[in-house]
């Protein structure tokens, strides 16, 4: 079991409130993303889970009891660092059991534990090796391993990603989806990495200064964002937002349209712009277009095929059921 439960969950230093009175549940075996831009209090918060920050007022619950004032070592939770945290002078292997030797647990049940962790990450060459000798994604393998012979009731990773490349970021993307999916453990992800948080999440908490601006499925805050904060967070590219005049006619004070959702013509259309920089990914052209409507060109996404020179004059039409309404306020009009 690991459903984490935060009742009026606050968090000050000093004079200055980093979350504010916060509810959250996190159902057993869900795999649950906190994502929010640099600052936005999502490490703090999953910190505060963990125990290594002590809370302001509220309280914390796992598995329906009262963690508020549990040591982080007696929460029965497991935490993955961006900076691995592995001890060099170690194996593998040794590394993989320190925290086993630390809870006392004899060495065959260490030994079982430490081959099936091997096993699942494909570490069992390695673990004779020191960390020096590993590649960075090895490493990051290592620091999951560690975690997964705890046997958590939730495992509490903190950016585990943002020290490797690209390439390497979306295999262990794929690594910890399908050890989830085979643990079925409750796994709580800290990203500023909203593609990070839409292939990954069942569920997604997407945070600014400490305060929840929406949860739901990724495809929900996809197809359904809650305010115009959330609407230009999640996507990439973003969606596209609109104020003034045009906003008005469809009786908001902004609205919103995805790239894929607007079509582009050189012969007519509902608005008209001219191509700026155009992104050519293979599969998919983005194509940035001045028209005047916004501060920042409208993005467009088209087919990879599809060409068009910088400065071409060109019409885009807004597909109308795709488009999203939002008040004075940026909150989402039904």
């Amino acid at each position: 079991m690991g459903q984490i439960q935060l009742n009026q969950v606050t968090k000050s230093f000093g004079d200055v409130q980093v979350i504010p009175p916060l509810d959250l549940t996190i159902e057993d075996g869900e795999f649950t993303v906190f994502v929010g831009p640099s600052g936005c209090g999502k490490s703090t918060l999953l910190r505060l889970i963990a125990g290594l920050e002590d809370i302001t007022s509220g309280h914390i619950a796992i598995d329906g009891t009262d963690a508020t004032d549990v040591p982080p070592a007696k929460r029965g939770l497991a935490m993955v660092f961006q900076s691995y945290a592995l001890y060099p002078h170690m194996s593998v292997r040794k590394n993989i059991a320190f925290p086993m030797r630390m809870a006392g647990i004899d060495q065959a049940e260490q030994n079982r534990r430490i081959d099936a962790a091997a096993k699942a990450l494909n570490l069992t060459d390695y673990l004779d090796r020191r960390p020096g000798q590993l590649s960075g994604g090895q490493r990051q393998r290592v620091a999951i391993g560690r975690a997964i012979v705890r046997e958590p009731a939730a495992f509490l990773f903190d950016e585990p990603l943002s020290n490797l490349d690209a390439a390497l970021r979306v295999g262990m993307r794929l690594e910890i989806s399908e050890m989830h999916e085979r643990l079925k453990t409750t796994m709580i992800y800290v990203t500023h990495d909203q593609v990070e948080a839409m292939t990954m999440a069942d569920k997604i908490v997407v945070l600014r200064a400490g305060i929840v601006e929406q949860v739901g499925s990724p495809l929900e805050l996809y197809q359904r964002p809650g305010n115009t904060f959330v609407a230009g967070f999640i996507g990439s590219p973003k969606m596209n937002l609109i104020e003034g005049p045009e906003a008005a006619k469809h009786d908001a004070a902004t609205i919103g349209i995805r790239p894929e959702h607007i079509d582009i013509s050189e012969t007519e259309g509902t608005w008209q712009g001219t191509v700026g920089v155009s992104e050519h990914l293979g599969s998919d052209t983005f194509f940035h277009i001045q028209s005047g409507l916004s501060a920042e060109p409208l993005t467009v996404r088209a087919g990879g095929e599809r060409k068009l020179k910088y400065g071409t004059e060109v019409f885009l039409t807004p597909q109308i059921e795709h488009l999203h309404r939002f008040d004075q306020h940026g909150l989402r009009i039904a």
